[in-house]
């Protein structure tokens, strides 16, 4: 006798044209699904009585996300994803840390727990230089620093900012690109498909105004970002890459709640982003159901 499969559940505050598509999805294969607003869950320490299901995390915030999936986790249900993929690609330095020991190409990149340790670090990694916020996205708050004058002006300013975790600097080198990043998107360990982001700024996030337009999905590329998903453990990612002067591939970072609107519309009809995150989200529902 077959068992039948335990109903998803997608979890988000704002449900978005992604997902949107991702329910369209699963109700065009026949999956029963449910949908959970973040911003009402609790939970008491201990697993749930009942069994566990499989949990698509699409919080928009790292905080609401980080603790969704620790909590989601710790009653007996798998997220998706993970609560420690979430963990690390939500801090930009714990990505960088699992890029490096994973071997893949990074920026120079380096950790200043001060504003004054921050002065340092930036002369070593050279200028021009960025800073970015531990936790972010979109681009914001991500700044150029041209010289020592302006890194004295921006790290006095941060020195201002209250609270010991806001002069925690996590510095990069400026990798000089030809105008364009790479965004892959990695399910079960699987490249998708590639865009590139152009803009006339050096920041090309399509948030900031950048556009999408196809990517030719060569080995190298679905090689590097498959690697990069694996090393923080996402079972969907978001893989951006950069392209240095010489058309070196390095990796930028890894997004765990991926975006793919804009992806989709520049792939058109060729590849369905949320029907392959419906057919993963059944195997992780059939690999449940067969451990219960």
């Amino acid at each position: 006798m077959s068992r039948s499969l335990p109903i998803p559940l997608l979890l988000a505050s704002r449900v978005r044209t992604d997902e949107k598509r991702i329910m369209s999805a699963l109700e065009r294969k026949g999956v029963a699904h449910r949908y959970a607003d973040s911003r009402s869950l609790w939970g008491a320490l201990g697993r749930g009585e009942g069994p566990g299901t499989v949990v698509l995390n699409r919080e928009i915030g790292q905080a609401r996300a980080q603790y969704a999936a620790d909590l989601l986790e710790q009653a007996g249900h798998r997220v998706i994803n993970s609560a420690h993929a979430v963990r690390v690609c939500g801090d930009k330095w714990r990505t960088s840390v699992a890029l490096e020991q994973a071997r893949l190409p990074t920026p120079r990149t380096a950790l200043a727990l001060t504003p004054e340790a921050a002065l340092d670090a930036i002369e070593s990694l050279g200028y021009p230089a960025v800073i970015k916020p531990l936790t972010g996205s979109w681009g914001r708050l991500v700044t150029r620093i041209p010289d020592r004058e302006a890194a004295e002006t921006i790290m006095e300013y941060v020195a201002a900012l209250p609270g010991p975790a806001s002069h925690v600097v996590y510095v990069q080198q400026l990798v000089h690109k030809p105008g364009r990043d790479i965004r892959v998107i990695v399910i079960g360990g699987v490249p998708l498909g590639a865009v590139y982001r152009r803009s006339d700024q050096w920041r090309t996030n399509v948030a900031r105004g950048g556009t999408t337009e196809a990517c030719a999905l060569t080995d190298e590329i679905a090689g590097l970002s498959s690697a990069a998903a694996d090393a923080v453990g996402a079972e969907i990612a978001g893989v951006d890459l950069i392209e240095d002067t010489d058309g070196r591939l390095i990796v930028l970072e890894v997004n765990h709640g991926v975006e793919f609107t804009g992806f989709q519309r520049v792939l058109g009809e060729d590849l369905d982003v949320a029907d392959r995150i419906a057919d993963h989200l059944i195997a992780r529902l059939q690999s449940c159901s067969e451990s219960l």
